[in-house]
């Protein structure tokens, strides 16, 4: 299952995942959320991904829409019985799901933003991990579960009027680092990605915020000296969910262009 599946760099891993065969739950909340000033992603856009990846997979039911907020523990549960219920168990679970606001001093940031930004983007994987871990580890022995998370170059890097986002992102390193310690020798790892500027909404609102005229400037910011596109850190993704990727745990991964440097 890939949550924040509607668009960016979630709809992206719902579509490499469906090229190498998986069955996916797609969820995403699908709606506008009244304390951010920009679109999320919608519902047409989920049932488009989920189509065009079951298209892909070319087996029937093998992608599914699913909607669910991740800051609410009981849609997430209810998400993961749906794929058990649907394919016999859950081999991955992938927290793509963020949010973005700032473009002020902490200091003078709304509230409701702060904890918008960080209920998603950090309660988000928390709550991913309570509801799928359990159900990868119910898998039998020799298990090869997968649970992954998006982080963000944010996590080390400090950015100036995008504090709740670089304190939700560095708290997602840890999670994982911790999550990786706590499931050793079960078979069930758990790694992250760590995106740098990503050409997607999120970005998009980020120029905002800034009061740039366009996202591209931020490319230039990357040694690439281009902005990534979200199927690049998909591949990473879809790359880690696999079962032949057992030596990896509490792994963050720069995907970031060379952002960290």
């Amino acid at each position: 299952m890939v949550t924040g599946a509607a668009r960016g760099i979630g709809a992206a891993t719902v579509l490499a995942l469906a090229d190498r065969g998986w069955s996916v739950l797609a969820v995403d909340v699908a709606a506008d959320d009244p304390v951010l000033p920009y679109a999320m992603g919608t519902k047409q856009e989920l049932l488009a991904v989920a189509t065009e990846a079951g298209g892909r997979v070319n087996r029937v039911g093998a992608v599914r829409p699913f909607v669910a907020d991740v800051r609410d523990p009981d849609a997430l549960r209810a998400a993961v019985a749906e794929a058990v219920d649907a394919w016999g168990g859950l081999d991955a679970a992938i927290a793509a799901a963020g949010v973005i606001a700032g473009g002020v001093p902490l200091w003078d940031m709304p509230i409701e933003q702060e904890r918008a930004v960080l209920d998603v983007c950090l309660g988000g994987v928390t709550n991913l991990a309570r509801a799928a871990v359990p159900a990868l580890l119910d898998r039998p022995a020799p298990r090869s579960g997968r649970f992954l998370a998006v982080a963000s170059a944010a996590a080390t890097k400090g950015l100036p009027q995008l504090a709740a986002y670089c304190a939700a992102k560095a708290g997602v390193a840890g999670l994982i680092r911790a999550l990786g310690a706590e499931l050793g020798g079960t078979g069930v790892t758990a790694n992250a990605v760590s995106p740098g500027s990503t050409d997607t909404a999120i970005l998009d609102e980020t120029a905002r915020l800034y009061g740039f005229s366009e996202s591209d400037r931020f490319g230039r910011q990357q040694p690439v000296g281009r902005l990534l596109e979200p199927g690049e850190i998909a591949s990473v993704l879809a790359f880690l969910a696999g079962a032949d990727n057992s030596a990896m745990t509490g792994a963050v991964i720069p995907v970031d262009g060379g952002l960290a440097l």
